[in-house]
């Protein structure tokens, strides 16, 4: 002990001074997954987990979580990265810790449930590039979805982790449907079908203290296997949730290192090591390792994306998810969808009508993509419903969980909800009670005649099985046949410092027309455009790097620019710039195929058609997924025109009336934004 019974780090990490506890705490760490998909829109890039990834493999963490969940689809989307290279290079990095991956069951890592071919095929092939635990969830929790994938997982000597998705009817744990004695029974479900180990997913934060204790000492009670608790920071109870949960026995715990903890995320690393220390659940973590790798985190990465944050908020605790019980992750696309949409006046409409929507559609837990389902039917019911007519627009998800394809619900559908959900449903108007997948025909042989010719292995042919429109797109980008967009691109930190200190002397009135020795310079191929945004105004300026430092050129008041012309969750583009490449240690392509071309300019956004008859126009902001009728077909009023993909659910487009379809003004994987007129009808 120091002087002034300070504690100094050295005596900390003295084995004489901290001896070995008898049950350490084991901690799966979130920080490379959940962490930046919670707070940042998993924009997180591998070349920024490289620097501290050797480091954090010294830690001693029971597992490292840095693949599924929401990965897969922003990597190849957003990212311009390869989801299956992110596994092979850090796995060069990370030695000795067990990589993690979160399974949405037959969901596998998108938002629909895949045939039977394609689940077995994506878990092999995790496996075989270098994923170690598969925790796999289900939104219902319908055990049935895991039939497919558990025995694969067992298969490959990996390890299973079942999931319980933890969900409340009421403020605390009780009442009619999610009781002490449903999740009992769900873990003895898990530990039938082989699980080597148990977590319980508190998607909100949901989970008070004294209901973890009990939840936790009933579990332990009553089945052998690990019991492991993920529990989001989202309410602000999660750490006193996690201390009873130690106390309770929990064997495992998912913490993330400070800069990706609070907020929507989870509870942070370093308070609970310290916490523990000299206890028989001392973890034995070195703390000066985690201060240096925060260090990192904090002065060379989070910089990058710290423009992600939600910085609308003073608070790092949003309490009204124990009301509206609500993920963050499902908020924030709450929030955005009715900004894009200019209807953010309304979300006291929505959260009101959520839990209306969720107890029709059978009490469904708020889990990825449930969650997804609820929210987006929500939105679409208070923006489009009228006094007479309820779900006007249903998404095809609603109509799929109203069909059985995503499983059983904790209690029945709405018969009416599902009665007008199903009016005309492709697959039949009578719902299924089987097993979801058998109803599914093989999707991989179908895909791989379609993709022929751009996809080089069974990783390519994989990914778009699962993105059809997405990941075909990124295919093209990948093997040079098509540009890829500046906003995908990474940025590096001496963009953030020139980007802040621009904002800087634009708040301070200092972004004026400048001259050099008396005379503008002549504007030279290196001048980059970038957009600044100052409070609500936003100006266009000009960039000019001769001779190293920058010179502003211009700054002038810049055009209004649609929501659809930055990807989501990206800085503003860089227009007419080019944006430094990833450094040296980013994980590098494949090598494209023979046959691939230079890559091509950006196509340029479809001009509209003139409109000479009814359009069908975009409600909302969204991608094309495919257009059902093509120009010259006859179409009657209440055929579906074109499909729209918005919040990750797809929505069909009605003709608003009988005729031809005499134009269509955008193809599949096009960005649209609100109004946009998609079809004619003449």
């Amino acid at each position: 002990m120091s002087e002034h019974g300070r504690i100094n780090m050295c005596e900390i990490n003295c084995e004489k001074e901290r001896p070995k506890a008898k049950k350490p705490l084991l901690i799966e760490d979130l920080s490379l997954r959940d962490g930046h998909q919670s707070l940042f829109a998993t924009r997180g890039r591998t070349e920024d987990m490289i620097p501290v990834a050797e480091r954090m493999d010294e830690v001693g963490f029971w597992a490292m979580e840095v693949w599924g969940g929401a990965t897969f689809d922003t990597m190849h989307r957003f990212l311009n990265e390869d989801p299956w290279e992110r596994i092979r290079t850090l796995k060069r990095y990370v030695k000795k810790t067990p990589f993690s991956m979160l399974l949405r069951g037959q969901n596998l890592v998108g938002y629909r449930n895949y045939a039977d071919d394609v689940a077995k095929a994506f878990v092999n092939r995790a496996a075989d590039n270098g994923m170690d635990v598969f925790r796999t969830f289900d939104a219902l929790n319908d055990y049935r979805n895991f039939e497919a994938v558990a025995p694969v997982i067992k298969s490959c000597g990996k390890h299973f982790q079942g999931c319980i998705c933890y969900s409340l009817t009421e403020p605390r744990m009780g009442g009619t449907v999610y009781t002490l004695e449903y999740y009992v029974s769900k873990a003895k479900a898990l530990v039938d079908m082989g699980a080597d180990s148990i977590c319980v997913k508190d998607m909100a934060g949901l989970m008070a203290p004294y209901d973890a204790y009990a939840l936790i000492k009933a579990l332990k009670d009553n089945v052998d296997v690990p019991i492991n608790l993920h529990s989001h920071f989202t309410s602000g109870m999660a750490p006193m949730t996690h201390l009873k949960a130690v106390e309770a026995g929990v064997d495992i715990l998912d913490t993330c290192l400070t800069p990706y903890a609070y907020r929507t995320s989870h509870p942070a690393l370093e308070p609970m090591v310290m916490s523990l220390i000299g206890t028989d659940r001392d973890t034995g973590f070195d703390i000066e390792t985690l201060a240096s790798i925060n260090e990192t985190l904090e002065k060379e990465i989070l910089p990058k994306y710290r423009h992600l944050l939600d910085d609308t908020k003073v608070s790092v605790i949003d309490i009204n998810v124990l009301l509206h019980q609500t993920p963050g992750g499902m908020l924030s696309n709450l929030v955005n969808q009715l900004r894009d949409m200019d209807a953010l006046d309304r979300i006291g409409e929505v959260y009101k009508e959520l839990p209306r929507v969720r107890k029709e559609l059978g009490q469904i837990p708020l889990v990825t993509p449930t969650s997804q389902i609820v929210g987006t039917q929500t939105v679409n019911n208070v923006l489009f419903d009228t006094p007479d007519e309820r779900y006007k627009m249903i998404t095809a998800q609603v109509k799929d969980l109203c069909y059985g394809l995503y499983g059983k619900t904790a209690v029945p559908i709405d018969p009416q909800v599902q009665e007008k959900a199903l009016r005309g449903y492709d697959r039949g108007e009578e719902p299924i009670s089987c097993r979801p997948a058998e109803v599914l025909k093989p999707e991989l042989e179908a895909a791989k005649a379609e993709i022929k010719g751009l996809a080089v292995d069974e990783d390519d042919l994989i990914l778009y099985t699962l993105f059809p429109v997405t990941g075909k797109k990124f295919l093209q980008q990948k093997y040079g046949k098509e540009a890829v967009p500046e906003s995908m691109k990474a940025i590096t930190m001496d963009d953030v410092e020139r980007q802040a200190d621009i904002l800087k002397k634009a708040k301070a009135g200092e972004l004026v027309e400048s001259k050099l020795n008396g005379e503008f310079p002549e504007k030279t191929e290196c001048l980059r455009t970038f957009n600044v945004f100052v409070d609500d105004a936003c100006f266009e300026v000009g960039v000019d790097e001769v001779g190293g430092a920058p010179v502003i050129a211009y700054a002038q008041p810049a055009q209004a620019m649609s929501p659809a012309a930055a990807a989501p969750g990206q800085p503003v583009p860089l227009q007419g710039s080019t944006v430094p490449a990833p450094a040296a240690s980013a994980p590098a392509p494949k090598a494209a195929p023979a046959t691939a071309a230079k890559s091509p300019a950006p196509a340029a956004k479809p001009a509209a058609a003139a409109a000479t008859g009814a359009q069908v126009t975009a409600p909302m902001p969204g991608m094309i997924i495919k257009y059902e009728k093509n120009v010259g077909d006859a179409v009657k009023k209440g055929d579906t025109v074109v499909v729209l993909e918005a919040m990750k659910m797809e929505n069909a487009l009605p003709a608003p009336a009988d005729g031809e379809l005499t134009a269509i003004n955008f193809g599949s994987g096009d960005s649209v934004s609100k109004g946009d007129v998609l079809a004619v009808i003449g």
